[in-house]
């Protein structure tokens, strides 16, 4: 067993006050598409097979890890909130799936304890921690990944300029904000990301996944430079 490690962040201190909310988890699925069959195309494209093991890191009440589910032989799903990985575990009672694994834990303290993962996926969710737990937590995606596996990474990461922040993140709010809680993101909501949580610049963060051993093969950065979608490969 590991030794306590009690230097380590308390990743449910930095889940996003929501995301332990069973209220928050119960209308997710409304609120958020995580885009999962379209995912499942552009990946096996790159070669994830029926024969692969995916872990979804911050799976959240399970989008991405059902869909995967049926088109690879293992996923283990695993989130630092309890109240996500029970709506996904009534998800996998419902419909039966049982090649699904939930895992209680974050970037920080999943241990990989199977064969090496052929893909790493992360969505929405490394935002959570600070930049050098971030630094952390890819070098530990990467320990998970078989050689020339890969990482598949979203987020919310600011393309823009710290001059241009003010702008860029008022515009980003005003053209984005939903008047219904139950739909969408509300301008609070929004607000709250930017003021709590830990998004962080591209020209941080893409130092970081290269020193973690990844190779960049493709950069997404949406028009308003907001989010970000990477897919990278482990080093062979």
């Amino acid at each position: 067993m590991r030794e306590s490690r009690g230097w380590v962040a308390d990743e449910v201190d930095h889940a996003g006050r929501e995301n332990l909310d069973g209220d928050h988890a119960a209308r997710y699925d409304d609120k958020e598409d995580a885009g999962a069959a379209d995912e499942l195309v552009a990946l096996t494209e790159l070669g994830l097979d029926a024969s692969a093991t995916v872990v979804d890191l911050g799976a959240g009440t399970g989008q991405f890890a059902l869909a995967a589910a049926e088109a690879v032989d293992r996923v283990v799903a695993v989130d630092v909130s309890a109240v996500m990985l029970d709506r996904l575990r009534a998800k996998l009672r419902r419909d039966c799936v049982e090649n699904i694994e939930c895992v209680n834990a974050g970037f920080l303290t999943y241990e990989h304890r199977a064969a090496p993962a052929d893909l790493v996926y992360s969505r929405y969710a490394l935002h959570h921690l600070p930049d050098f737990w971030k630094a952390l937590a890819l070098c530990r995606m990467a320990q998970a990944l078989r050689p020339g596996g890969m990482l598949r990474l979203w987020d919310i990461v600011y393309g823009f300029e710290p001059g241009e922040a003010e702008t860029s993140i008022e515009r980003w709010i005003v053209d984005t904000a939903s008047d219904s809680l139950g739909h969408g993101w509300t301008r609070p909501e929004l607000e709250e990301h930017v003021r709590d949580e830990h998004s962080t610049f591209t020209w941080l963060l893409e130092p970081m996944i290269e020193r973690a051993g990844f190779t960049i093969e493709q950069a997404e950065i949406s028009d308003d430079r907001i989010f970000a979608r990477y897919t990278c490969r482990k080093a062979r």
